[in-house]
């Protein structure tokens, strides 16, 4: 099949996504109203224990007072204190998915995974991107294999990547044209874009609602504290996702909420030792449930490792899709399954198999023996285990670790 000259056209983009979000909107208001809540739009905070100030715009306010309350009020991008960023008026990701126009060139700051998932969508779309960070690797909690497998792509799709790069200064205007003085290896050195999107981190909400007047505290972080049940340090308080220092994962959220719920029906759950997985949406995406390689050293934990190219993968095959690998994490004294990563087509499909065999706690061999269907992705897990090294060959003491072999 050939394909001609393909165009962007961004509005349409825009439009999309905006009809996706606004029928969410419109499915959480319906179940709001069919449940006989009642809604109240309005900025609230603490005047007392359980008891909120709430202001309604052009309407007055009124005063709440409730036998338990609930804080969900989430975090919002971070913009740090670099000179002349606030200044720039940089976007964050909810102005970047508003977009109806495409920037020239795009200056990221930030290699985690807000800054990844864009960069790679816009530079996609067709813009220009040169992406900034200061740590030694994109995407920083990942294994150094991980990382490299990333920025081999972005830089494969002509996105330039500087890494180990502090900001020490912006000037301009973002949407315009804006000048970054970034100092390298090489020393200091002027980027020019038109368009700067913060991808620095998050702040949890929690300031200037009034936690303290409700005997709620905060970690030094700025999150709600709250023990493993979600209770705030405030009877008949609870904290539910970003704001209580959860994972910052939409899943994890839901997750949160089903914890209080099934304890306020007697039920007995808690986070600990919750095993959460989670995705970067890049294409390839990258996955991951559990421990990987460098935590594991981090903790002194004995290790076996696997690893499987994906161009081994029958699937991948057949799909023209074979850049990435999967790796897994075996404990070096039994054969538990400590983590999994997956950076290649369908990660996240992969990496569910092997999520409901850690939660079951079977052995690794279980999914070695397996038989699945030829030819899926899931097939390359049969691969992947039959790499695992015996017990008896395998690194057992504490600082001896396996090689990676991605080949």
């Amino acid at each position: 099949m050939e394909t001609g000259p393909v165009t962007v056209n961004l509005a349409g983009v825009y439009a999309r996504k905006k009809k996706m979000v606004d029928h969410l909107i419109e499915v959480h208001l319906d179940q709001f109203h069919a449940s006989g809540a009642e809604f109240i739009w309005g900025n609230a905070r603490f005047i007392a224990p359980r008891t909120l100030q709430v202001a309604l715009g052009d309407t007055g306010e009124r005063i709440l007072t409730g036998e338990r309350v609930f804080v969900n009020v989430g975090t919002h991008a971070a913009i740090p204190e670099i000179p002349g960023l606030a200044d720039a008026k940089p976007m964050t990701h909810v102005e970047v998915l508003d977009l109806q126009r495409l920037p020239d060139h795009l200056v990221v700051l930030g290699g985690g995974y807000v800054g990844l998932e864009l960069a790679q969508a816009m530079r996609r779309f067709g813009s220009r991107v040169t992406l900034i960070t200061r740590e030694p690797q994109l995407a920083p909690k990942e294994d150094v294999d991980v990382a490299q497998g990333i920025l081999d792509l972005f830089r494969d799709e002509g996105i330039e990547v500087m890494l180990r790069t502090p900001v020490l200064n912006i000037q301009g205007s973002s949407g315009e044209r804006v000048q970054l003085l970034v100092e390298d290896e090489a020393g200091t050195r002027t980027i020019e874009g038109t368009d700067i999107l913060a991808a620095l981190g998050r702040v949890p909400n929690t300031q200037g609602i009034g936690l303290e007047k409700a005997g709620i505290e905060v970690t030094e972080r700025g999150h709600i504290r709250v023990n493993d049940r979600l209770e705030t340090t405030a009877p008949n308080v609870w904290a539910v996702g970003e704001c209580a220092g959860s994972p910052y994962f939409t899943h994890v959220s839901e997750n949160d909420f089903n914890i209080i719920h099934t304890n306020l029906n007697g039920g007995n759950r808690s986070t600990r030792d919750r095993l959460i997985p989670y995705c970067l949406f890049i294409d390839p995406p990258l996955a991951r449930v559990g421990i990987n390689e460098s935590q594991a050293r981090v903790e002194n934990i004995s290790y076996r490792v696997a690893s499987l190219p994906m161009e081994a993968v029958f699937r991948a095959q057949t799909l023209s899709e074979t850049r990435g690998f999967m790796k897994v994490v075996i404990d070096a004294h039994s054969d538990r399954i400590l983590g999994f990563t997956a950076f290649g087509p369908e990660a996240g499909e992969v990496m569910a198999n092997v999520q409901v065999a850690m939660l079951a706690g079977v052995p690794y061999t279980l999914l070695r023996d397996a038989v699945f269907t030829h030819p899926t992705m899931s097939e390359g897990l049969g691969m992947l285990f039959a790499r695992v090294s015996k017990q008896r060959d395998a690194a057992v003491e504490k600082h001896e670790y396996a090689p990676v072999d991605q080949k």
